[in-house]
């Protein structure tokens, strides 16, 4: 039997926060993401791969502060489209089993 082509990392994160987004289980832009981060009500945040180092550092610094993992997902264009909104450079996931999916999701696969 052959293998169908498993989507990668990029992919699988993005149908997550599409998922998410849906449920209202994730804050995009870097100001509502801090929000929740200051307010312990985020469990990971996922920075686009070509967001600017203005607001990778505002959001970096809270969530290395706070213990919550950092995802660096597909691009801002990307995020902005899966989401229904312009480009976005920050997500950050508010509901714990959604995180632990999109950090799974964004694990090196062994190939299997």
């Amino acid at each position: 039997m052959e293998k169908l082509p498993q989507p990668d990392a990029g992919h699988r994160v993005l149908a997550l926060l599409g998922l998410g987004a849906a449920g209202g289980n994730v804050v995009a832009g870097v100001d509502g993401t801090r929000a929740f981060l200051k307010r312990q009500k985020c469990f990971a945040v996922v920075l686009a791969n070509d967001a600017s180092p203005r607001a990778m550092e505002k959001v970096k610094r809270l969530a290395v502060a706070t213990g919550i993992p950092i995802v660096i997902g597909p691009s801002a264009d990307q995020i902005g489209a899966r989401l229904g909104r312009p480009p976005v450079m920050v997500v950050g996931v508010k509901d714990r089993a959604l995180a632990a999916g999109i950090l799974a999701a964004s694990a090196p696969r062994d190939g299997t």
